[in-house]
Formats: structure tokens, C-alpha cells, sequence
């Protein structure tokens, strides 16, 4: 039997924290092509306070294709999203 140590809403937070931290160093890396939450937003057809929710850890629920196309404009592979820094 696997055993995953982290609950759903533990790692819905990492990921939440990632896409924050990715989007910061994106920002950093591309100061005249900032991409703010409300960005992400409308290239993923989704609602800002989705992101925002995201980033916060206070999301219970994202999809697949969202987190993809997420980790697309932001220029880093999806698996970065799982992982604990």
C-alpha cells in the first residue's frame, strides 16, 4: 500500500505556493513582461480569484489542463508544481 504523508489540502498549498514562487521568479527574469495573477488568469480561461485562491492554498480543486497550461506561460515543467522546496 502507498502511503502519501501529505493530505489533499497540503498539497493543494505546494502547489498554491509554487505557482506563487514560479510567477515571482518569472517576474524577476522578465521585468518588462510581468505576468500578474489576472494574466494567468485570462490566458487560462479562468477567474482571477481562482489563481489568487490558488496561490494562497486556499483552492480545494484544479484541473489538470489548467495547471498545465499554468506551468506553460510561466516557462517551468508541471512536475516543479509537486515539488517541496
Amino acid at each position: 500500500m502507498l502511503y502519501i504523508k501529505e493530505t489533499r489540502g497540503d498539497i493543494f498549498k505546494l502547489i498554491g505556493a509554487n505557482v506563487r514562487y514560479y510567477r515571482g521568479l518569472y517576474n524577476l527574469n522578465h521585468p518588462n513582461n510581468r505576468i500578474s495573477q489576472a494574466k494567468i488568469a485570462h490566458m487560462c480561461n479562468v477567474s482571477t480569484g481562482l489563481i489568487g485562491s490558488l496561490e494562497t492554498g486556499k483552492v480545494q480543486g484544479i484541473s489538470i489542463p489548467v495547471l498545465w497550461n499554468i506551468s506553460q506561460i510561466l516557462g517551468v515543467s508541471i512536475d516543479k508544481f509537486f515539488e517541496n522546496r
